[in-house]
């Protein structure tokens, strides 16, 4: 007898009754818990949103590392919490840093994404049994992983064709990076031909460059004595050497190399990450000697605490212990979600603290009219770097932790950025500290900034918002910032600063007017050229940059246009899912609640309905119509390539249901996004295919009433060439 059963036949009942129903009291907690969670879920997509872009985009971050991962820590626990908060725009799954801007640019032949984070052993641990399940494999199997130093510098990937070395990369925003190949050929550790004659016929070599603290600190005495700024850290000073215009001045820094990992290779030399890391060592490229092959979860916390115990002997700055599992079959199977590997996971280190005074906050006002407060702070230098912002995130976070203006505070950090506070030492609060009244109207434009109340639950949102947003400069400029930004329109030379002038000035009010600013400027008196800060030069520069943006991916343009909720991610699937930008914009117009165009948005995997109502109210808008027809007179949208785009199934739109016997789902849906097909979670007349195991019920039945193909796994693997 189950408990269900017995549960039943207690109440009196012959047989098993209803179960039993949650009192109203309890119905009412669980749902002021879900109004509370979404409240913050928004929150921190707003935050985290706003963090990408000032790291990816203005490479002037607010938070730190341990931050940073913290707010993606608490979003991802949020939506396992509750489901119907995750959607395709979660933050959790974006990857690093976008392509700069005063570099060429080269398409990554496979995804150069970044890593998930843990921080606890239990999360290793759920890590290594995470992986376990989605193989299917029993506690008894085998199963190895490689450990190594997570390397605090900056990612690049090298291509070599016939063992010559002919580009190199950085990860960019993990599909297109800047073309750093002129530097790289200056690192005395990369050989510009690999050793041996077994190597593949094309290898892209993937590693960190980095420098040790030695030479760092030997540039910086070089730096000061030049008159020159010196480097806040090892990493700021190897990324920035390797990305100079000239590459005899990275030439002349010291700078080293670690190789990982691999992106094309045209035949695999082993068949296990441990394999492929000796043969990269064989061909020449240095491999970090603390790799180590574990067996299983406490073997790998066995090696993470040997190596934080020797970090501070290392001589280079790391920041945590990678762990992979080393069989590449396996992690093939287990493939990726949309931001890292299911199969690689970062364990990163704590954070280091440190105490000061906050001086100020003052507000910074984003694109979405969002008020974020930031905190001004006496310079202290924590884990070897000099910090003065941090973020104060909102209003009700400065209440909660009680900040006054004139606090000491306690801040950390982790990593290479700027840090978070953590609490205030509150009996070292001065008699004159003062409360911070946050403003209720916008300090760029005077409009009234209010917090919106949520029509559902009824509650206010916790980001303060300017209303004017027609007429906030501020919201205005950073549209603008984010449609020439680096993940976006990727436009070289309308960086922030020249997006501000170009304003101020009148010549740039609109995205469109972008596109027309060379025909303007031919025929004005005024010309750019002769205006401070330009020349001949540096215009014929820019109007050919923006020459280049005239025909751009489909998903880049869509991700430009600022719609809300429509990340990186979500305009990616977007432009996978529908055949062209035309049939995006008009379903996504017509896409009223109940109606057709709605579910077809909703029946996307992952998409849900705040990203169909966002769709909707940004396209219905005439105004947004009007400057979408401008800038489309001036650029070419390209379609978005499909993954494995040869497959049969590529384009089409797939269905799971019933028991799968060779897949576990997750596995099943993973390997269909990998040859190119659309996953949705519902059967409608879109859906092209139904791959049906034992037990399907509804969904085979509304299938075979929609006249849908269906087919057993077995045809799928036919279908998909798997044998």
């Amino acid at each position: 007898m189950t408990a269900d059963d017995d549960n039943g036949l207690a109440s009196g009942a012959g047989a098993p009754g209803p179960s039993p129903q949650p009192s109203p009291r309890k119905r009412g907690e669980g749902a002021r818990a879900l109004r509370e969670a979404r409240a913050e879920h928004a929150r921190l997509a707003e935050e985290i949103a706003e963090h990408d872009r000032r790291y990816y985009q203005e490479d002037a971050p607010i938070v730190s590392d341990a931050e940073y991962d913290a707010l993606r820590q608490r979003y991802e626990a949020l939506e396992k919490a509750h489901p119907e908060l995750a959607t395709p725009a979660s933050l959790t799954r974006k990857v690093g840093a976008a392509p700069a801007e005063k570099f060429a640019k080269i398409k990554h032949a496979v995804p150069m994404l970044s890593l998930g984070n843990v921080f606890a052993d239990e999360e290793v641990r759920d890590f290594v049994a995470r992986v376990r399940r989605f193989l299917g494999l029993p506690a008894e199997a085998a199963l190895a992983f490689t450990a190594e130093p997570k390397i605090d510098g900056l990612s690049c990937s090298l291509r070599y064709e016939k063992g010559v070395l002919v580009s190199a990369a950085t990860r960019g925003d993990g599909y297109e990076g800047e073309d750093i190949t002129a530097n790289i050929r200056t690192l005395q550790e990369i050989p510009h031909r690999l050793h041996g004659g077994a190597h593949p016929q094309v290898l892209e070599a993937r590693g960190e460059v980095y420098m040790r603290r030695e030479d760092f600190f030997a540039l910086n005495e070089r730096q000061a004595a030049a008159g020159k700024p010196v480097f806040a850290n090892p990493r700021n000073s190897a990324a920035g050497s390797l990305r100079q215009l000239d590459p005899s001045i990275t030439a002349s820094r010291p700078l080293r190399f670690f190789a990982y990992g691999w992106g094309e290779v045209s035949h695999m030399p082993a068949d296990t990450q441990h394999g492929m890391l000796a043969a990269l060592a064989r061909f020449g490229l240095p491999i970090n000697p603390l790799v180590e092959l574990c067996a299983g979860a406490e073997e790998l916390l066995a090696h993470y605490r040997q190596i934080e115990e020797r970090r501070a002997t290392l001589g280079y700055d790391i920041d945590g212990v990678v762990y992979k599992v080393d069989e590449i079959e396996l992690q093939k199977r287990l493939g990726f979600v949309s931001r890292a590997p299911r199969w690689a996971m970062a364990h990163k280190f704590p954070a280091e603290r440190a105490t000061t005074i906050l001086r100020d906050i003052e507000i910074n006002v984003g694109r979405t009219g969002a008020l974020t407060p930031v905190a001004r702070l006496e310079p202290v230098t924590v884990g070897g770097v000099v910090v003065s912002n941090a973020t104060l995130h909102n209003e009700d976070e400065i209440v909660r932790k009680d900040i006054h203006i004139g606090d000491t505070v306690v801040v950390q950090r982790a990593g290479d950025v700027i840090p978070q506070i953590v609490a205030v030492v509150l009996d070292k609060r001065p008699a004159n500290a003062r409360r911070y009244e946050f403003p209720h109207i916008c300090p760029a434009c005077g409009s009234a900034a209010l917090r919106e109340i949520d029509e559902k639950t009824g509650e206010a949102d916790v980001v303060r918002r300017c209303t004017g947003s027609l007429v906030c400069p501020a919201q205005a400029i950073e549209r603008l910032k984010h449609f020439a930004s680096r993940n976006a329109m990727d436009i070289e030379g309308l960086g922030d600063k020249q997006i501000e002038f170009f304003f101020n000035e009148g010549l740039i009010r609109t995205a469109s007017d972008i596109f027309t600013l060379e025909e303007r400027d031919r025929a004005s008196l005024a010309k750019l050229k002769n205006r401070e800060g330009y020349g001949e030069t540096s215009v014929r520069n820019l109007f050919a940059a923006i020459n280049a943006r005239r025909s751009v991916p489909i998903n880049r343009f869509v991700y430009a246009l600022g719609v809300r909720h429509v990340g990186e991610t979500n305009a990616r699937r977007l432009a996978r899912h529908f055949a062209d930008f035309e049939t995006l914009r008009e379903t996504a117009s017509h896409a009223a609640p109940g109606s057709e165009e709605r579910e077809r948005i909703e029946a996307i995997e992952g998409v849900g309905g705040v990203v169909a109502e966002a769709l909707n109210d940004f396209f219905a808008e005439p105004h947004n119509e009007r400057e979408i027809d401008a800038l489309l007179r001036h650029v070419t949208l390209e379609p978005m390539p499909q993954v494995e785009s040869a497959s049969p199934v590529a384009g089409k739109t797939v269905v799971f249901t019933g028991a799968l016997e060779r897949l576990t789902r997750e596995e099943a849906k993973a390997q269909a996004e990998r040859f190119g097909a659309k996953i949705s979670g519902s059967v409608s007349k879109k859906t092209d295919l139904i791959v049906a195991g034992p037990g399907a019920g509804s969904k085979l039945t509304k299938a075979k009433e929609l006249g849908v193909e269906v087919i057993s796994e077995e045809e799928w693997f036919a279908r998909t060439g798997q044998g």
